[in-house]
């Protein structure tokens, strides 16, 4: 009996110590006592690792034991040690670099580093090919920090409320993840967030997801993200000897392997290539590292230099997968200096996953709410890549002012500060006031909207408010009243919308509106409020043309399947034709007069016939929308949709139901869209386009607010999309059958790059057409070419308004 209960607690003193976890740290330097950052230290014969840090400290969590620890990093020779660990274990590591011994060429004066890549592009697409699906473990790190400043742009408050020191380096942003990575050929990804921690406000090319940092060289065509608008060409692309020439720097061997190291050197300089070195294994024809860096040259968004450190390593039988990638960047924007590094490693991989049944659903990423919740204990014991001492030190901080700053009084009186009102912000932004703790927000128009003049209403304000609240689970419901006044035809309009968002994983919403509302005869927008304001009274160029509605509307939409989006609605309106009241001005224009309100009947102003009796109309709306291979990410408040790959196709139906209610309208109207924000075209940057088809098939009875419009423009100024036309006249509508198609290409600095002096100017050019067909009238066509920067563009357009008409324009766009 007592043999038996010593050996029962035997045991059970015995359960934490078999489950316990020891740490193997230590530093990694060179020759000279420098330290060698981002180098990859992994357990042999196995796909358990980390990397260290940028001053070359590193941390393994292992159970104790004796293991053989490889420390590589490309350039230098690996190291491999025995190292027995218990408890926590020093052992520091000095690597050397790498003596690449050059070949001799012999009598061809082909450089060899040409075969070589030959013999790598051959087996580019079984390497890319060769893992069928994988599930593993990532940790990402972000840091970004202000070298510089401008002299008087950060005020010493600022700085030291956000503990920045003018001086020296300090942490703008830092952040770290930690998710499961799943993944199945051809492109099936699935993203389980476990843990996730930031400080501080990002600004630079996006990397929260393990999958765009999985940077893979076997793929034609390299892309990150915010980086740049088009992509960059691989070393080993199928077509990369058109970009670059090669030289082989020397070989050297590491455990039988002979590792080439080949210099990749673009043969244009501002063309979409990379500068440096990539490492190639003989005989296998595999990528063994790479280093490579791309610089302002090639018109990069936010960072003037990307360099790019990626290591593989043997996972499985012979098949190598990555163990860590780093991207160290430098900037300056507006004169404020930053660099950064993104630093990425690669555990724990299993090449023989059991995924259950629709396991990739097109969720790619799943943020839990508890992953943000991790306190500093959870990462002291999870973190794999020891912090630096001001990145500790950032944390600290940051975590202190956090805690201060989380009390019911020190929120108070921030959000009293925030809301606070700021008269010369109101003029172009309009106000919000915000309550956190209830979750409320109420915002109102700007001035320049609110005050507006037009010559139906004279002076008007038109004052829009708007009430959200948030629920439980992300819902949230939004009441939208307006109140609008027109002081010389002396109408009051008041009317309020309503939206309830009952299922935002599904896009589930339900919504209305009631009232009375004057609307521009041209329903989808195509004249801006406030330049209508401005023409009239400084030009006396009257375009806006309005009539007045009261309606009563109830709608409702939802995602019934994963990509299929069902919307309809159902609406009673009274709608009146309106004439002009008001011809003020602001200078005088002795020989010009205003239009009337009746855009096909232009004079008098004043007097001219209505341009439709008052109709009353029963409309029934509906419409469908279908995303092929649709993904999103999901969040503790609901879903974000990501663009897909392919266009969508979106169906709409109209119908005007006669004699219901009083109804006077007759006629039934569909049409067929397909369009794409953004195609992604590789190295010649991307499209965007829209197709439309459409008809009435049933003309009986409409007025002029039912028919089809389309978004014209007559001034000087455009607001950027892909569904306008840049010269077509404002009320240009169809009652038969038409076909409007658009098409926009955005070259990403392709052309204006291969001139010095203009390349500096990092200018994206754009071409695009308009065209616009329908039934018994003339074709028309636009082909406009164009050039941006930030947020200034301008377009050259050519005209074809039908019957050998021809013209020309200029237009003008500056918005943030």
């Amino acid at each position: 009996m007592i043999r038996s209960l010593i050996i029962f607690f035997a045991l059970l003193i015995s359960v934490p110590v078999l489950g316990q976890q020891s740490i193997l740290s230590g530093k990694i330097t060179d020759s000279q006592g420098a330290p060698i950052p981002f180098t990859s230290v992994y357990i042999n014969g196995t796909a358990q690792g980390t990397s260290a840090n940028q001053s070359g400290y590193y941390q393994l969590r292992l159970k104790p034991g004796r293991y053989v620890v490889n420390y590589r990093l490309v350039g230098f020779k690996q190291v491999t040690d025995e190292v027995e660990i218990s408890g926590s274990t020093s052992h520091n590591v000095q690597l050397t670099y790498e003596d690449y011994q050059l070949k001799q060429s012999g009598t061809n004066d082909e450089d060899p580093a040409n075969a070589i890549i030959r013999n790598a592009i051959a087996k580019r697409e079984f390497y890319l090919n060769e893992v069928k699906a994988y599930s593993n473990n990532v940790y990402i790190r972000g840091v970004q920090r202000l070298i510089s400043a401008p002299k008087g742009m950060l005020s010493r408050g600022v700085a030291r409320e956000l503990q920045l020191n003018l001086q020296s380096n300090s942490i703008l942003y830092m952040a770290e993840f930690q998710s499961q990575l799943n993944y199945e050929q051809p492109d099936k990804y699935k993203e389980v967030m476990i843990s996730s921690k930031a400080t501080g406000n990002y600004n630079a090319f996006n990397f929260n997801r393990a999958a765009d940092l999985r940077i893979n060289f076997y793929e034609n065509i390299f892309n990150i993200e915010g980086l740049s608008p088009r992509g960059f060409v691989s070393p080993i692309a199928d077509h990369a000897f058109k970009f670059y020439n090669y030289k082989l720097l020397g070989t050297s061997t590491e455990n039988g392997r002979t590792i080439d190291k080949i210099q990749v050197i673009p043969i244009k300089e501002r063309g979409p290539v990379f500068r440096g070195n990539i490492y190639i294994i003989e005989n296998e024809w595999r990528i063994y590292g790479a280093h490579l860096y791309v610089t302002k040259q090639q018109n990069l968004n936010f960072v003037d230099t990307l360099n790019i450190n990626q290591q593989y390593i043997p996972v499985k039988d012979n098949v190598w997968q990555p163990s860590s990638v780093s991207l160290t960047y430098s900037g300056d924007v507006l004169g404020f200096r930053y660099n950064g590094y993104i630093l990425g490693t690669f555990s724990d991989y299993n090449l023989d996953p059991k995924f259950p049944p629709h396991f990739f659903n097109g969720e790619i990423v799943r943020v839990t709410g508890e992953s943000a919740e991790r306190d500093s204990v959870y990462w002291r014991q999870n973190r794999p890549v020891p912090l630096m001492p001001d990145e500790q030190r950032n944390y600290n901080i940051k975590d202190s002012i956090a805690t201060k700053h989380d009390t019911p009084q020190f929120r108070d009186s921030l959000e009293k500060a925030n809301n606070h009102f700021n008269p010369v912000s109101y003029i172009f932004f309009g106000d919000t006031i915000r309550h956190s703790e209830k979750r409320e927000t109420i915002s109102v128009n700007p001035l320049y909207d609110m005050v507006q003049y037009n010559t139906v209403e004279g002076w008007v304000v038109d004052f829009k408010p708007t009430y959200s609240k948030g629920l439980a689970d992300g819902k949230n419901y939004t009441i939208s009243p307006e109140l609008r006044y027109g002081f010389e035809n002396n109408i009051a309009s008041i009317n309020t919308g309503f939206t309830y968002n009952y299922d935002p994983n599904n896009q589930g919403a339900i919504y209305g509106k009631v009232g009375t509302g004057i609307y521009n005869l041209n329903n989808v927008g195509s004249v801006s409020t406030f330049l209508n304001s401005i023409n009239s009274l400084y030009f006396k160029d009257n375009d806006l043309k309005l009539y007045r509605s009261k309606n009563i509307m109830a709608g409702t939409r939802r995602e019934v399947t994963r990509g299929l989006l069902l919307d309809g609605n159902l609406e009673y309106a009274i709608r009146n034709a309106l004439q002009n009241t008001s011809n003020r001005t602001v200078r005088s224009f002795p020989d010009k007069e205003f239009t009337s309100n009746n855009p096909y009947v232009p004079a008098p102003p004043l007097s001219a016939p209505l341009l439709f009796d008052q109709s009353d109309a029963l409309t029934l709306k509906l419409s469908a929308t279908y995303t092929f291979d649709e993904d999103y990410v999901t969040t503790p408040t609901g879903r974000i949709y990501n663009e897909s790959k392919y266009p969508k196709i979106k169906v709409n139906y109209r119908k005007g139901i006669k004699s219901l209610f009083g109804s006077d309208v007759d006629y039934d109207y569909a049409d067929l869209q397909v369009f794409h924000d953004h195609i992604n075209l590789g190295i010649y940057g991307f499209s965007s386009f829209l197709i439309t088809a459409g008809n009435f098939f049933n003309t009986n009875a409409l007025s002029y607010p039912d028919y089809k419009w389309f978004q014209g423009n007559q001034g000087i100024t455009f607001t950027p999309g892909i569904n306008q036309f840049h010269f077509l006249p404002y009320y240009y509508y169809s009652n038969s059958s038409f076909v409007e198609a658009h098409y926009e290409h955005n070259f990403s600095g392709f052309l204006f790059n291969k001139i010095p002096a203009i390349g500096k100017l990092k200018l994206e050019e754009i071409v695009g057409g308009n065209f616009l067909a329908q039934k018994g009238q003339p074709n028309y066509g636009e082909i406009y070419i164009g050039v941006q920067r930030f947020f200034f563009r301008v377009d050259y357009g050519f005209v074809y308004r039908g019957e050998g008409h021809f013209d020309q324009g200029i237009k003008l766009y500056f918005g943030l």
